[in-house]
């Protein structure tokens, strides 16, 4: 049996396309996938007959087997979010909105220096501090509390 490479598999025409689903597997087996060089293989082929809409019965079976098997992979994907404190976001919520330490401070209807003080590090926010920010930037009250 035939293994595809990385590279783009492609067929010219729907005319390419092996017309059976034994002739399609002897071009790639669909299995379930374990890995990312697996994944990388059956998207392949999976993206060089998802330009056909022309497939017969027995093409668009293999079609769709192959790509419940990639569906199946990405969905076991776990995202790595990079790990951010509450400060981090904080601080890039505020650069984001073009707000400085004063404008914190005005948005907790605090002293003028507790904004700054806060994006040092030197004071933590109170619970209704996070309420008041969650409001005002539409997110979650969670993403302070890291």
């Amino acid at each position: 049996m035939k293994t595809l490479t990385h590279k783009s598999r492609r067929f010219a025409s729907n005319a390419d396309i092996p017309k059976t689903y034994r002739e399609l597997c002897q071009l790639y087996l669909p299995r379930p996938i374990h890995d990312e060089a697996q994944d990388a293989e059956a998207t392949v082929m999976m993206n060089a007959l998802a330009v056909f809409t022309r497939l017969n019965a027995e093409q668009r079976d293999y079609l769709d087997v192959l790509t419940e098997f990639v569906d199946e992979f990405d969905k076991g994907k776990k995202i790595r979010w990079p790990k951010t404190s509450g400060l981090d976001l904080l601080k890039h919520l505020l650069e984001e909105h073009g707000k400085s330490a004063a404008d914190l401070s005005r948005m907790l209807d605090t002293s003028r220096n507790l904004g700054a003080m806060i994006l040092r590090g030197e004071r933590k926010l109170t619970l209704n501090h996070v309420r008041t920010l969650a409001k005002h930037f539409g997110v979650s009250a969670d993403v302070f509390l890291t």
